[in-house]
């Protein structure tokens, strides 16, 4: 496995450093608001690499995806509709699940918040280190970090040391890339705001410690194999991770760094503070399935800017549907003998797929290794030069692509459960063929026209009618 580290800007071999676990923390959703699917990117591009470390590496994951629970935006957003803070963030962590389940998402090992009692601890504990270390400051109650305490400031994201200005700091939790500050560690109390005291004086978490907490205190002593997420988000968060970390264990916090590119609408990034956001329910309010979706996103190498519009999402349901119907066309096949063309195309597949995974997650190669089997086996079927065993292994295979890019049991997952009960879809062909066979052409294509209404093709064929979601 090769993987780009952003901490040395250039590809590198990458294995776990103990016992074949990879040790992964992503920083997960703020949750004052539903996910967008900007922010889906980024969680499918990672999805996609967890399970290139388990399929094709053969590793064991330990992955920590938090919820940010506690911010300036979480705590406004409260205020704002009259709810505790635990109840208003409650409704966009449950959002966040069903929307990672339709986009077909495994779940990880822990998705701690940043609430939770044992967290909270974390952080102060953390604090203590950090202030033991020599690398903090008080003012007004609240607790900053000291970039001029930490040379290292600023490797991550190649600052330059002319621009920082050590001695002013910055309180809030999101702020300019290219406003290198002391930051905020734990903030004091103001009036309204939710409260903890772990003998740092009342106050809560600056959102930037959080992260560090939670991965020093759920993967284990530093330095973490890989730690990833969007790329907005090399400055400050990251960056200030790394010095927080390293400033409070004297021991580098995650050996490689990898960031997903933004999704692109009308030419800015997709951004709730921009306005220009939509969400999965959005994306399925206009006609789509969260497969499609999915299939978008993991459709562009992940350090690649990505244009979405709703024609390029149509684009990617039709080519999944080019997937789908090419997998069903395999159990038309009835043939007994095994054909060896097949057999060496599968098995150059499979090596090629494996290899441009492997390289630095190149999921649009990977897709296109899937094309090219589609078309050598939908031109074997045509020309009758394909058996039963070729559609066995060809299965076998698309099962294998599918366990990394987790997109065609989706789209078979969302078939399974049509707008129409399928017990009513087969009594309606039923009558279409019956219509047909007294050459009542009229009301078989009254039925056809039906369904289609209703969301559900019907696809007539030598074997007989076979239907589809449209």
């Amino acid at each position: 496995m090769r993987l780009y580290n952003t901490l040395s800007r250039q590809e590198e071999p990458f294995v776990p450093s103990m016992d074949d676990t990879v040790r992964m923390y992503t920083c997960g959703l703020t949750v004052y608001n539903r996910g967008h699917i900007g922010n889906f990117r980024t969680f499918v591009c990672l999805d996609v690499l967890r399970r290139t470390l388990r399929h094709i590496c053969h590793w064991r994951v330990h992955q920590v995806m938090n919820f940010t629970d506690v911010d300036d935006r979480t705590i406004l957003g409260a205020q704002k509709v009259g709810q505790d803070l635990r109840t208003y963030t409650t409704q966009y962590v449950e959002a966040f699940r069903e929307d990672a389940a339709a986009l077909g998402l495994e779940p990880v090992e822990d998705t701690p918040r940043a609430t939770d009692e044992a967290n909270l601890e974390a952080m102060a504990n953390l604090v203590h280190a950090l202030e033991r270390n020599g690398h903090t400051y008080r003012s007004d109650g609240s607790i900053y970090f000291r970039i001029a305490s930490f040379p290292a400031y600023g490797k991550l994201a190649r600052l330059d040391h002319e621009g920082i200005k050590p001695g002013a700091r910055v309180d809030s939790d999101n702020y300019a890339k290219d406003d290198a500050r002391d930051f905020v560690l734990w903030k004091a109390t103001k009036p309204g705001e939710p409260t903890w005291d772990y003998g740092l004086g009342p106050g809560r978490p600056g959102w930037h410690l959080e992260c560090s907490a939670m991965a020093l205190r759920l993967l284990g002593h530093p330095p973490i194999d890989l730690h990833a997420g969007g790329i907005d988000l090399i400055f400050p968060h990251h960056e200030n991770e790394i010095a927080q970390s390293e400033g409070a264990t004297g021991t580098p916090f995650s050996r490689f760094w990898v960031h997903v590119e933004h999704l692109i609408i009308d030419n800015e990034k997709m951004s709730k503070s921009l306005g220009n956001v939509y969400n999965v329910k959005d994306v399925v309010d206009q006609g789509f399935r969260p497969s499609a979706l999915r299939y978008l996103l993991l459709s562009s190498h992940y350090r690649k800017q990505l244009r979405f519009s709703w024609d390029t999402l149509q684009q990617a349901d039709e080519s999944l549907r080019r997937l789908v119907d090419a997998l069903a066309r395999l159990d038309t096949v009835t043939g007994e003998q095994a054909h060896p063309a097949i057999t060496e195309a599968l098995a150059r597949g499979r090596v090629e797929f494996d290899e441009v995974l492997q390289a630095d997650l190149n999921t649009s190669a990977g897709l296109a290794v899937l094309f090219d089997l589609v078309r050598v086996l939908n031109s074997a079927i045509d020309d009758g030069a394909m058996g039963e065993p070729d559609a066995r292994a060809a299965r076998e295979l698309f099962g294998h692509f599918d366990r990394v890019l987790g997109v065609l049991s989706l789209r078979q997952q969302e078939d399974a459960r049509p707008p129409v009960d399928p017990a009513e879809i087969d009594h309606l062909i039923e009558e279409r063929q019956a219509a047909r066979r007294r050459r009542d052409f009229a009301a078989g294509d009254r039925i056809r026209d039906e369904l289609a209404s209703r969301g559900i093709i019907l696809e007539d064929g030598p074997g007989g009618t076979r239907w589809k979601r449209k």
